[in-house]
């Protein structure tokens, strides 16, 4: 029997953990025969809530992870019982997904082609102040958003016109209506 990829849903924020648990239970029982990969789709992200330049690691489905693997009786189980997971994506009787969407996604995150959703949320027509750049405590409206390059147009009065600025989510912040 080959292996195939299966999604194993596991809490919240321990995708990681479950990960490092699972690899080591997979090697102290001697099964690795029987696994392959195990993907955590995820990528380096700034947090726009704070002012500082900080990434962090966010993932892409929160509470699932990629195990490619042979499905029997011992593997379910030693999944199934595994810290902190919840089961299999279709219970009892899991059905797998294809190696080629497993691999478009992976090849997408590495070339950075899958955004997450931003956590701003920004409406045309909100006000925004500039906290950084050239624009630096300018205030304006926005104009245009553009959620795939995380941007937004803000029309910013300069010399007292209304001028279009391109920027970043992180570059500006709500001002409180």
């Amino acid at each position: 029997m080959a292996k195939k990829w299966y999604v194993v849903q596991t809490y919240s924020g321990y995708e990681q953990k479950v990960k490092v648990a699972l690899e080591e239970r997979v090697r102290r029982e001697g099964l690795s025969e029987y696994f392959g990969e195990i993907l955590i789709p995820h990528e380096q992200v700034q947090d726009p809530k704070t002012g500082e330049k900080k990434t962090k690691t966010r993932s892409f489905y929160p509470g699932y992870i990629f195990v490619e693997m042979e499905l029997n009786e011992k593997t379910w189980y030693l999944v199934r019982s595994t810290p902190r997971v919840s089961g299999f994506v279709g219970g009892r009787h899991p059905l797998s997904i294809p190696e080629t969407q497993v691999r478009q996604i992976a090849q997408q995150i590495a070339e950075g082609q899958i955004k997450p959703k931003p956590k701003a949320n920004f409406e045309n027509g909100d006000q925004v102040r500039v906290i950084e750049g050239p624009f630096a405590n300018f205030t304006g409206v926005i104009q245009e958003i553009n959620p795939t390059k995380q941007k937004v147009t803000v029309l910013v009065s300069i010399f007292g016109r209304s001028t279009p600025v391109e920027l970043e989510y992180s570059q500006v912040e709500k001002m409180a209506s």
